[in-house]
């Protein structure tokens, strides 16, 4: 047996390669991609805005250091900051998640790409003023559409078959990787130069998922995204001064991330040979997670059950003036909303209520409704007849829910509920298998979320300048005609 190690440099891993292509040649090509990823812009910007109606988000804001100045700085929609670009892209990060109300994608792993769109905007942004007093063009919006589609496509593609999840991490390891991939592509870096930037946002430290969890669960879980694009742009930065990559972070043999953090508790994997150790690719990287990505339009509550949200509202009217005498609440639902969202007992926090299935059915069954300040410590302290018909609620798994979950062609994230009086009479039992803002149902849905954006810029901005930013969002072609810097310009609060 050798007591050395071979120091033989690696190629850098195929997997990371595989990224770099990706984001440097390929060319969207689809339609419904660069719709989707419009809809996904003003969806994104209009959560962000309506988060600056809580303290608890907005405390978050604004430069590291009191009077701070950045020249060319990234703004911040709906504020007056202008930020260096890493801390303007953990603020944008951070209001796009704050209230759980931005893009969703479902698979083996979960997660929001549009996440991504903190780093993507306050770099495209920045280099576009940059450019400009260097007499350059700026970027134009089709870049960061473009920076868009594909960090949905690298996160998305990623969770199709890995489950960070089961291991313990928190899925913001994808943002942080896409967000560095596109950002280091906005930037113009050659190959090598995003391979070494893909490489370090690998080997960097991952979070975990405790802050996501019973008896943990916090508002951590509302900043981390900002964190992870915010960390990825940083990165990219250290890379652009020259900063060497690390070709085997995946693979290396006791030291690389597939032994370290990847493989060690996912039994599919440890009881593989060293080089079988890897992450799965269900499909080749192009523009599906874009076109199939789940928008939440109708309420702010973890994804897992916005179906379930759905159903309580249909079933409001039967039970709001029969609330005393439900003796049981069935909830059928799947595996994964059993496994992230089911819960019983005292809820600690909003971050702890946004997360609880229970909860989110038992709000809008009393009410017809569910809003981000349904969550706050004080209406739940105020209605405590919420926790007095969680203590009524029975969970379990339908199969073919969570078969469906997973299957490529459906995709459904079903949940039902049938509620059981003590006279002995039952309401029907509500099922609903795909959310609004599913693929199967954009026809529906699309109008809805462009009312949802129209509200969300309303309290922000006078009628005027939001009738300005609809007419330009409404517009594919003018939109993407429109540099990234006069775009910004429209979402400043002086």
């Amino acid at each position: 047996m050798s007591n050395v190690e071979s120091n033989v440099r690696p190629e850098y891993d195929d997997e990371i390669q595989k990224i770099a292509d990706y984001v440097l040649n390929y060319s969207i090509d689809s339609q419904n991609a660069w719709e989707t990823a419009r809809h996904c812009l003003i969806d994104t910007l209009g959560c962000g805005l309506l988060a600056l109606r809580f303290p608890e988000c907005t405390k978050h804001l604004g430069p590291d250091c009191e009077g701070q100045i950045t020249p060319n700085g990234a703004r911040v929609p709906g504020t007056s900051h202008r930020l260096d670009p890493i801390k303007a892209a953990f603020d944008i990060g951070c209001m796009v998640r704050w209230l759980d109300y931005n893009d969703t994608w479902l698979a083996a792993e979960w997660g929001h790409p549009s996440d991504n769109l903190g780093g993507i905007l306050a770099v495209a942004d920045y280099i576009s003023q940059q450019n400009i007093s260097q007499g350059r063009q700026p970027l134009t919006m089709k870049a960061v559409l473009e920076a868009m589609i594909m960090a949905h496509e690298i996160q998305g593609v990623l969770a199709l078959e890995n489950s960070f999840n089961r291991v313990g991490l928190d899925h913001v390891l994808l943002v942080k990787l896409a967000s560095t991939a596109v950002v280091a592509k906005l930037y113009e870096l050659p190959r090598e130069r995003i391979m070494a930037a893909i490489s370090q946002a690998l080997v960097d430290g991952q979070a975990l998922r405790t802050y996501r969890h019973a008896p943990n669960a916090g508002s951590r879980k509302s900043w981390a995204a900002g964190d992870a694009t915010s960390r990825a742009v940083r990165l990219v930065d250290i890379t652009r001064r020259g900063e060497m990559g690390i070709p085997g972070v995946l693979s290396a043999p006791q030291w690389g991330f597939y032994d370290v953090l990847f493989s060690h508790t996912n039994k599919d994997l440890a009881t593989k040979p060293e080089g079988e150790r890897k992450f799965k690719f269900q499909r080749d990287f192009g523009s599906y997670v874009m076109e199939n990505i789940l928008f939440k339009i109708s309420f702010p509550a973890e994804f897992h059950a916005q179906t379930a949200c759905e159903a309580a509202v249909i079933l409001h009217p039967q039970v709001k003036d029969r609330i005393d005498d439900i003796e049981k609440i069935v909830l059928t639902t799947h595996e994964s909303a059993i496994r992230i969202i089911s819960k019983e007992g005292a809820l600690a926090n909003p971050a702890d209520r946004d997360h609880c299935l229970q909860y989110m059915v038992a709000v809008p069954l009393l009410t017809g409704d569910l809003v981000a300040e349904n969550y706050a410590d004080e209406y739940h302290a105020q209605h405590l007849s919420i926790d007095e018909l969680r203590s009524k609620m029975v969970v379990e798994e339908d199969e073919r829910y969570s078969k469906d979950y997973h299957d490529p062609e459906k995709r459904s994230i079903a949940n039902a509920i049938q509620i059981f009086f003590k006279d002995g009479s039952s309401t029907d039992k509500v099922a609903v298998e795909y959310p609004i803002g599913h693929k199967r149902r954009r026809d529906e849905g699309i109008p809805v979320l462009e009312a949802k954006f129209h509200a969300n810029l309303m309290t922000r901005f006078i009628e005027s300048r939001c009738d300005e930013i609809i007419e330009l969002c409404s517009d594919q072609e003018k939109l993407e005609q429109t540099p990234v810097n006069e775009f910004m310009d429209l979402f400043v609060v002086n």
